[in-house]
C-alpha cells in the first residue's frame, strides 16, 4: 500500500512547524524552572489549565469547524458560502472571546479555591486568582486568530497557520522569560508576580500571531477573490441561520476534543493536591509533585505528540474532501497511512523517552528532582503519550467523516474513567496512580474511537495491525538496546553525578535509540513502506555521505 505522497508533503510544513513550536515550548521550561522552581511551576499550571478549557469553549471548536466547512463548500464549488461564513465569523469570535474573558476573570477566585488544598502553606488563594486573571486576557484575541487559521486550513494552506503559531510562540517565550527574569533578578519581585506576567505573555504572543495572519490575508486577498469567479453554485444564498446551524454542529464536538488533555489535567488539579494532603503530604511537597507531573514531565512527553497534532490539523479537511467524493478506497488508504505513520514516529519516541527518563529529566530540571519523583513520573507517563496521539488523530478522522458525536462520547468515557479512578489510584500509588488513571481513561477513549471508525468506514484493520506489531517489536528492541547501554555505562556514568553527566547520558541514549530504530526500520524496508521510498532514500544517502 503506497503512501499518499501528496498528503505527506502537505503535512511536512505543519509537522516541522509544530515540532519547532513544541520544541521551544519545552526548551523554555529549563530557564523558567530555574527562575520560579516547583512552586512557580504549580502556580503557572493553576492558571494555565482553566484558561485552556475556557479557550476551547470560547473558540467553540470554530477554527477546525471552519476548516471543515470551507473544505466542504469549496469542493462543491460554492466559494461564496465559504467567504460569507468567514466574514460573519469575526463578529461571533470577537463576542465569544470577550464573554469568555469576563467569565474566567470573574470565576478566577472560585477556580483558585477549588485547586488549592485546604492547607495553604505554598501558593496562596490571592496569588492563584491573580495568575488566572492575567492569563484570561489572551482570550480576547485567540478566538479571532483561530478563525483566520481555520479559513486558510480549509483552503489546504497550512503556511499561515504554521508561521503565525511559530511567531506567537517565540514572542510569548521571549516575553515570558524576560518578564520573569526582570521581576525576580532585577526588581526583586515575588514568584507570584513573575508567574503572573509570564502568563500575560500569552496575550502579547497572540497579538503577534494575529498580525502575521492579517498580513497573509491582505497578501492573498486577490487570489482568494479570484476563487469567487469560479463559483459553480448559483442558487439563492443560504440563510445565515442555516449556515451557523451547520457550522455549530461541526464545531460543538471540537470543543470537547480540544479540551481532552486539559480536562484530564483539571481532574488532577482538583484532586491531586487535596488527596496528597489527606495522605499526610505538606502543601509544599504536594505542589512540587503536582508541578513535576502536570507541567515539567508533561512538557517533555508532548513533544512526540506534536506530530499527531500536526496530522490532525491536515486530516479534517482532507478526510472531509474524500468523504464527500465518496471515494472509499482512497479514504481507507489515507486512514491506514496516517495510523501507521503516527505509530511509526510516535511510539519509539515515547518509549525511548521512558527508557532514558531519569537522565532526561535531570538534564532539563534538577538532578535531585529526577531522583525523588521526576524520573519515575516521566518513565511511566511517557508511554501514555501514544494514547494522546491516537485520540487526536482518531478524533480528527471521525470529524472528517461527519461523525463528531463519537469523539465526544469517547472523551466522556475517558473522563469518567479518570474521575472515578484518580483518587483511589493516587491513594494506592501516589503520583503514579494519577498517571495510570490518565492512561486507563485515554485507553477507553481510543478503543471507542477505533470501534467507531471501523463501523463507519467498514475498514479492515488487519493490515494496520500487522504493521503495528512489527513497529512494536522494533521499538522494544530499541528500548532494550538503550537500557543495556545505560547498564554498561552505569559504573562510569550516572545521572545522579550531576547535570552534565545527565545530559551526556541522555544524548548517548537518544543517539543509540535513533540508530537502532532507524537502522532496523531501514533494513526491514518498514520505513520506506510507511514514509515512502523517496524520503527514506534521501535519509540513507545523507547518512552514507556523512559516514564516508
Amino acid at each position: 500500500m503506497a503512501p499518499n505522497r501528496s498528503f505527506i508533503r502537505g503535512t511536512m510544513i505543519v509537522t516541522l512547524g509544530t515540532f519547532f513550536i513544541k520544541f521551544i515550548g519545552m526548551i523554555y521550561v529549563i530557564p523558567f524552572y530555574h527562575l520560579v522552581k516547583e512552586q512557580g511551576g504549580a502556580l503557572y499550571m493553576y492558571g494555565y489549565i482553566p484558561f485552556t478549557i475556557f479557550l476551547s469553549i470560547a473558540t467553540g471548536g470554530i477554527p477546525l469547524a471552519v476548516a471543515k466547512f470551507v473544505s466542504k463548500y469549496n469542493e462543491l464549488g460554492d466559494y461564496r458560502t465559504s467567504r460569507r461564513i468567514f466574514k460573519s465569523g469575526f463578529l461571533l469570535m470577537g463576542m465569544t472571546g470577550f464573554i469568555a474573558f469576563i467569565a474566567l476573570y470573574g470565576l478566577a477566585p472560585w477556580f483558585a479555591g477549588r485547586m488549592l488544598a485546604d492547607d495553604t502553606q505554598g501558593n496562596t488563594l490571592g496569588d492563584t486568582t491573580m495568575v488566572i486573571r492575567m492569563t484570561s486576557f489572551s482570550l480576547l484575541l485567540v478566538p479571532v486568530m483561530g478563525l483566520i487559521r481555520g479559513f486558510f486550513q480549509g483552503h489546504q494552506s497550512m503556511g499561515p497557520t504554521t508561521l503565525s503559531q511559530m511567531v506567537e510562540q517565540v514572542v510569548r517565550i521571549v516575553v515570558l522569560l524576560g518578564a520573569a527574569f526582570l521581576i525576580l533578578r532585577v526588581f526583586g519581585g515575588s514568584i507570584a508576580q513573575a508567574v503572573g506576567w509570564a502568563t500575560f505573555s500569552a496575550f502579547i504572543g497572540a497579538a503577534a500571531g494575529l498580525a502575521v495572519l492579517l498580513a497573509y490575508w491582505f497578501k492573498r486577498k486577490k487570489h482568494l477573490n479570484r476563487l469567487l469567479l469560479k463559483q459553480r453554485v448559483f442558487e439563492d444564498l443560504i440563510p445565515y441561520k442555516t449556515l451557523y446551524k451547520e457550522l455549530l454542529l461541526y464545531a460543538f464536538p471540537f470543543v470537547f476534543v480540544g479540551i481532552a488533555i486539559p480536562a484530564f489535567q483539571q481532574v488532577d488539579a482538583l484532586t491531586f493536591n487535596r488527596t496528597l494532603s489527606n495522605m499526610g503530604f505538606d502543601k509544599e511537597a504536594a505542589n512540587v509533585i503536582f508541578s513535576g507531573f502536570t507541567m515539567y514531565a508533561h512538557k517533555l512527553i508532548m513533544i512526540p505528540v506534536s506530530l499527531a497534532t500536526a496530522f490532525s490539523l491536515t486530516l479534517v479537511p482532507a478526510i472531509t474532501k474524500l468523504h464527500y467524493r465518496n471515494d472509499r478506497e482512497s479514504l481507507h488508504r489515507q486512514i491506514s497511512q496516517i495510523l501507521q505513520a503516527t505509530l511509526f514516529l510516535t511510539l519509539p519516541a515515547v518509549i525511548g523517552m521512558s527508557a532514558i527518563a531519569y537522565p532526561l529529566y535531570a538534564s532539563f530540571y534538577k538532578v535531585e528532582a529526577a531522583s525523588l519523583y521526576g524520573g519515575n513520573i516521566l518513565r511511566w507517563y511517557a508511554p501514555v503519550a501514544i494514547l494522546f496521539a491516537f485520540y487526536s488523530v482518531n478524533a480528527a478522522i471521525l470529524q472528517g467523516l461527519n461523525r463528531q458525536k463519537a469523539a465526544v462520547v469517547a472523551l466522556m468515557i475517558g473522563l469518567l474513567l479518570k474521575a472515578v479512578l484518580n483518587v483511589p489510584l493516587i491513594r494506592l500509588m501516589g503520583a503514579d496512580g494519577a498517571v495510570l488513571a490518565t492512561g486507563i481513561g485515554f485507553m477507553g477513549a481510543v478503543a471507542y474511537t477505533f470501534a467507531k471508525i471501523k463501523k463507519y468506514t467498514h475498514m479492515n484493520f488487519h493490515f494496520v495491525i500487522r504493521r503495528s506489531l512489527l513497529i512494536c517489536l522494533i521499538t522494544l528492541l530499541m528500548a532494550g538496546g538503550v537500557l543495556l547501554l545505560q547498564f554498561f555505562l552505569s559504573p562510569l556514568l550516572s545521572y545522579s553525578q550531576g547535570k552534565w553527566q545527565s545530559i551526556l547520558l541522555a544524548v548517548m541514549g537518544g543517539i543509540a535509540g535513533v540508530a537502532i530504530y532507524g537502522g532496523l526500520t531501514l533494513k526491514t524496508t518498514l520505513a520506506s513502506r510507511i514514509l515512502g521510498e523517496r524520503f527514506t532514500s534521501k535519509v540513507s544517502r545523507f547518512f552514507s555521505a556523512k559516514a564516508s
